[in-house]
């Protein structure tokens, strides 16, 4: 029996479609409730978040250099200038191939794998995305030209005009301004990279070091939009950089071409002090260099021919040269032993020539000495002593000092001690003691060793800023100046913690009068009663229109035997004498003071005297009364 079909229930499919239909729309009201607390999470609770990371897709913020202050001469003239200078720069994110773009680009211009290798750390040290950093410095226009027409096939790449260093008087000012060069990654580990954002110099020497901070200026930026490509599209807002402070130096720029050119081809240098305020209106050191050549990188070749040349340009010789002052200290050591009464004006002495300790065959000689035994100068006091130069006369007066005199009192006039202001570089030179030489040798002091220190020989040493520095402090009687480079444009007591000396109050005026009055004789006509002039009166002093107080010196560079004399001519140039000249002048009211240094240059009076003479007479007379002075 066949059984009968059932029939639909439709009322149950109702309701199944129903609750099926509500368990969708739930579920679709339920995600689009999760989707739109989704959406206002993403565009109100984290809307800044969001916008933020949207700007920087956009938006870049680019660092603008300050601009490095100037620096001036006592005159105004420029020493240290800012020129443009157009760089080849890259940014890397705008690029696809780094090496390839590289390759073209040295199809285009010279590039040498020095280059690349300084770009490659430049690029490591950049501060942010799309910073452009420089490939190559100083393009010529003809590089110029080919760059651009083919910078099309270079995204990326750009020329960028931007601010460099310049020193418009070259060599002349190298040592006395020092300079900038580019930093490096010693330099980036203890700079401020925020300060320093976009600066690819810094002052490396001298003046441009000591000032930095003033000369650097702070930093600017701007907020720019960019393309997907990183091209600027516009300048959003910015904040303008603040230029360094500008400098004017006690150096006068004049008076230094005229040192230079007093020292002409010869080693050597030339330091000229107003006493006054203790300005430093001259400091050349020769040879130099041309500080241009380190702005924006020295090749390989060019720098090694400095570095190992035999005359070393790079050694600033006015600060950093230690040398014997040789007799110029004999005015001090006269100073001395008639403040301690070891002297008097009247006390004389008879000069055979030659000079003994108790008990010791060594013969310490005057300069005057000969083979056959003939020299001397016969009966000395202390100025005839000054004036021609007696050996004999301070190896006696400095025995009776005592080498703990002798420190002392040399010390007051700044020998042993740096007393610039703003040459923290400069050497403090070498005044012996006592303590120093168990301290140095392990040996004790010897009565030989205070002989050889009477007439600046020995294992003292000063530098021409020391001795200017004394002379400065003479031509005053005793008031004490430091010396200075800066004049206007920074506070120089926020750089410096130089120890200043006191001013030398325990000497009486009539031992300055003696001093001073014998350092005159040395220039201008002796004691007439002795009818003989000063060492350097036959150079310098007879038609000399204005009144200079000096002190030659000629400091030995090798020994000589016992019963041996000097001869020049057989001695290597490199061994012979140092030449040396302090003066002042005009002795009634000092307006200069100077220290001249001719290395290997023979006699004092001879060759360092005429160059002091020359920058004076600059310095103190019109162009048609100065002294001519050939080498």
């Amino acid at each position: 029996m066949v059984e009968p079909l059932a029939l639909k229930d439709h009322t149950g499919e109702s309701r199944i479609y129903f609750e099926r239909a509500v368990w969708g729309f739930g579920i679709l009201v339920c995600l689009t409730l999760v989707l739109c607390a989704r959406l206002f999470y993403l565009q109100v609770v984290q809307h800044s978040v969001y916008a933020t990371l949207s700007d920087k897709n956009r938006i870049q913020v680019q660092s603008l250099p300050p601009i490095r202050g100037l620096i001036y001469d006592r005159n105004g003239e420029l020493i240290a200038d800012n020129i443009p200078s157009y760089n080849l720069t890259v940014t890397i994110e705008r690029i696809d191939d780094l090496d390839d773009t590289l390759a073209k680009i040295g199809e285009l211009i010279s590039l040498s794998d020095s280059q690349v290798k300084g770009f490659r750390k430049r690029l490591k040290r950049r501060q942010r995305p799309f910073e452009s950093v420089p490939l190559r410095f100083k393009l010529s226009q003809k590089e110029i030209a080919r760059v651009s027409v083919n910078q099309y096939a270079m995204p990326g790449v750009e020329i960028e005009a931007k601010l460099v260093r310049h020193y418009p008087s070259g060599e002349l000012m190298a040592h006395a301004v020092g300079s900038v060069r580019r930093i490096n990654e010693k330099d980036m580990r203890r700079l401020n990279r925020v300060a320093y954002s976009g600066t690819d110099h810094i002052g490396k020497i001298g003046i441009e070091r000591f000032y930095e901070s003033d000369l650097l200026g702070t930093v600017g930026y701007q907020r720019v939009e960019t393309n997907a490509r990183g091209k600027v599209m516009k300048v959003l807002d910015s904040t303008l950089p603040i230029p360094g402070k500008n400098l004017v130096l006690y150096v006068d720029s004049s008076l230094q071409r005229a040192a230079s050119d007093a020292l002409g081809e010869r080693r050597g240098a030339v330091v000229a002090i107003d006493p006054t305020t203790g300005g430093i209106l001259a400091l050349v050191s020769k040879p130099g260099y041309d500080p241009n050549l380190f702005v924006t990188g020295i090749d390989y070749a060019s720098y090694a021919g400095l570095r190992d040349s035999v005359d070393v340009p790079f050694f600033n010789r006015a600060i950093h040269g230690q040398y014997e002052p040789g007799s110029t200290i004999k005015p001090l050591l006269g100073l001395a032993g008639l403040v301690t009464g070891m002297t008097s004006p009247d006390f004389a002495i008879e000069d055979p020539g030659w000079f003994t300790l108790p008990n010791d065959e060594r013969l310490y000689r005057d300069w005057n000495w000969t083979k056959s035994g003939l020299g001397g100068h016969g009966h000395v006091n202390l100025q005839r002593a000054l004036y021609r130069s007696c050996n004999v006369y301070f190896y006696s007066l400095a025995v009776k000092l005592g080498i703990d005199r002798i420190y002392e009192y040399l010390r007051l006039f700044g020998f042993g001690l740096n007393t610039a202001l703003d040459l923290p570089e400069a050497s403090k030179g070498l005044l012996p003691s006592r303590d120093w030489k168990k301290s140095a040798r392990g040996l004790p002091w010897y009565p030989g060793d205070t002989v050889n220190i009477g007439i600046g020989q020995g294992d003292m040493l000063v530098t021409p800023l020391q001795l200017a520095t004394a002379a400065a402090v003479i031509a005053n009687r005793g008031k004490w100046v430091s010396p200075r480079m800066l004049r206007e444009g920074s506070e120089l007591i926020n750089h410096t913690s130089v120890y200043v000396p006191q001013d030398i109050e325990l000497v009486p005026e009539h031992v300055w009068d003696l001093i001073i009055s014998s350092m005159q004789m040395v220039v201008h006509r002796g004691n007439k009663g002795f009818g003989e002039n000063g060492t350097a009166w036959a150079y310098i002093g007879q038609d000399i229109p204005y009144s200079m107080a000096g002190k030659s010196g000629t400091a030995q560079v090798v020994g000589i035997k016992q019963g041996e004399e000097y001869e020049e001519e057989e001695i290597q140039e490199r061994l012979r004498k140092h030449a040396w000249f302090m003066a002042f002048a005009p002795v009634e009211k000092p307006r200069i003071a100077i220290a001249v240094l001719l290395e290997n240059g023979g006699g004092g009076s001879k060759f360092a005297a005429p160059v002091a003479r020359q920058v004076i007479d600059h310095y103190l007379l019109p162009r048609d009364q100065r002294l001519a002075v050939s080498e």
